[in-house]
């Protein structure tokens, strides 16, 4: 085997590999023996034709199939040879087969990864504690959560919802997907077009009044942008009422015995383990962020282009879940580029770390993640089943367990300090700890 390797540009490798033809005729020549043993030939006994008459009826079969096999053996030991990494599956070109084989791979090798000091860098660690106060807090959520509502005889402020009938007209003609009856708008939270909820105080009941706004630029392609003009007709103005915390409270919400304090003791359960997880990723992040501090690194683009190609895919797929017809949004591959980037990134210095440093999967760890997630399902032993049943299941937690533990493996060697942190700014940090949701 004759082996040529050209760098064309940047990490793209074009590899030219020539196989004689001495060692595929005696490829071909062993699989049609092979095969003359029991191949069923008309005019003779299964098994008793000729060498000859086998390869006049399965001669260009065989070839093809020696062929396929050199090449992909060939490949393989071609790379081991030139001590190549493939970042993506090589493109064969067209094949030439009339004598021997000679074909050339194209691909994108992996960059060579500069790993840092490990040593040196510094990462904090975030630490906090479930406090009386936070429990607190949580149930005043949870009353907000499931708050009824009551009618009044006054104008809306911003605590309160309005019943509403509205039209939308864009260009002074009605919109379909802008109109409702008996919308109910709640004047806080922030989910009509910018502008709505705010045009809406101080209405009150069998009032009519027009907004004059513009769709976001976020919106589908015919609307995003455009002004739309709002009439609406107010039906009634109710305000909140929160239930109290009381055993009715803690029975509605699935305690039925011990109360509120088992209320409360449920309830700093679910925000331990919920902040549990919450330091634990932040965490993680933090120490992925300390290894991309260097250097740049010269990514694989065609790993690139197939990466974004898929978070597209994967885009459009959500939309479609959500009801949105994806053909009237137009992506852009520019907007996937750079997270994709650095995810791709992120993923090749997790290898170095992992293939350098010989850190191997710990299977039971992905075991137990495993039957973690099948403990949420009503069947957890049919869950497992799902994962365990196709190996290429488990190739997502198979990442997350391996990327936790070069985490720790890198927290064992980094400078760490703890960094007092709450439960609201690691769980709600886009909110005030004294406020509510």
């Amino acid at each position: 085997m004759q082996v040529t390797v050209e760098t064309t540009q940047g990490l793209e490798r074009r590899l030219r590999v020539e196989i004689p033809e001495e060692k595929v005729r005696g490829e071909i020549d062993k699989r049609l023996g092979d095969l003359a043993r029991s191949a069923k030939i008309p005019g003779f006994r299964p098994g008793k034709a000729p060498v000859k008459v086998v390869a006049r009826h399965y001669g260009r079969q065989v070839r093809d199939e020696v062929v396929g096999g050199i090449v992909r053996e060939s490949l393989a030991d071609a790379l081991d040879q030139e001590q190549l990494r493939p970042a993506v599956v090589p493109q064969i070109a067209p094949l030439e087969t009339a004598s021997g084989v000679t074909y050339t791979a194209t691909f994108d090798v992996l960059p060579d990864i500069s790993l840092p000091q490990f040593e040196s860098i510094e990462i904090a660690r975030p630490v906090a504690t479930v406090s009386g106060e936070d429990v607190d807090r949580m149930l005043e959520r949870m009353r907000v959560q499931h708050r009824t509502w009551s009618r009044v005889e006054r104008a809306a402020t911003p605590s309160d919802r309005v019943v509403v009938d509205l039209e939308g007209h864009v260009d002074g003609k009605p919109l379909e997907e802008a109109r409702a009856t008996e919308l109910p708008v709640e004047l806080d939270a922030g989910r009509m077009v910018e502008g709505f909820e705010d045009g809406l105080l101080g209405v009150q009941a069998g009032e009519d009044r027009t907004l004059d706004l513009s769709f976001p630029e976020a919106y589908p392609e015919h609307l995003a942008g455009r002004p739309v003009t709002f009439e609406v007709k107010v039906h009634r103005v109710e305000e909140p009422v929160l239930p109290e915390v009381d055993g009715a409270f803690a029975e509605r919400l699935g305690v039925v015995d011990g109360g509120v304090e088992s209320l409360r003791s449920e309830v700093r359960a679910n925000m331990e383990r919920e902040l549990g997880d919450g330091l634990r990723a932040l965490l993680k992040q933090r120490v992925m962020e300390a290894l991309l501090t260097g250097d740049d690194i010269t990514l694989p683009e065609s790993m690139v282009r197939g990466e974004v190609a898929r978070a597209m895919q994967r885009r459009r797929e959500e939309l479609e879940r959500s009801g949105v017809d994806h053909r009237h949004i137009e992506l852009s591959p520019d907007a996937f580029e750079a997270p994709v980037r650095r995810r791709i990134a992120l993923e090749l210095v997790v290898a170095e770390i992992v293939r350098e440093h010989r850190i191997e999967l710990d299977h039971a760890r992905v075991r137990t993640r495993v039957e973690t997630i099948a403990s949420t399902y009503q069947d957890p032993a049919q869950v497992l089943d799902w994962y365990y049943s196709d190996r290429s299941r488990l190739a997502g937690i198979e990442s997350f367990v391996f990327e936790e533990q070069v985490v720790e493996w890198v927290l064992e060697r980094a400078k760490v300090t703890d960094e007092p942190t709450s439960f609201d700014r690691i769980l709600n940090p886009g909110q005030t700890e004294s406020g509510t949701a």
